[in-house]
């Protein structure tokens, strides 16, 4: 058995879900990117939208009933590791500011490209709330 997550006033997505909670419950974040709710990017920096994406990763997280708290995994797949390394100082602060001081099990993954043109980072989360 499983719900569907889809905050709010977001743009219903196509082909996909923002998010899937299973019984027990574990909450399954589909890879979001660094634009809003309504699938439009504000900003091209690097640490913009990955705040945007963390910020996106909470509010679906919200519609399963979870919190930054809850989020155990996040895989990051990001366009080019040398500006996230030269930017870790940066993203730490808008990490903290969208997840506070919770730090889940993380992969980080450079590729070659991703869907959207326009997005620099892709980050799929699993969060589990307690019974």
């Amino acid at each position: 058995m499983s719900e569907i997550l889809q905050p709010d006033g977001w743009a219903k997505p196509i082909g996909y879900a923002n998010g899937v909670a299973a019984r027990g419950k574990q909450i399954f974040i589909a890879g979001q990117i660094g634009w809003n709710g309504q699938c439009v990017f504000e900003s091209d920096d690097l640490v913009a939208q990955i705040g945007q994406t963390l910020r996106n990763i909470v509010a679906v997280a919200a519609a399963g009933g979870a919190g930054p708290e809850h989020i155990v995994s996040m895989t990051w797949y990001l366009l080019d590791r040398k500006e996230y390394s030269a930017r870790l100082k940066e993203i730490g602060t808008v990490y903290r500011d969208a997840m506070g001081r919770r730090f889940p099990a993380m992969t980080a993954v450079q590729v070659a490209g991703l869907i959207e043109d326009r997005a620099k980072v892709e980050i799929q989360a699993i969060a589990v709330v307690p019974d």
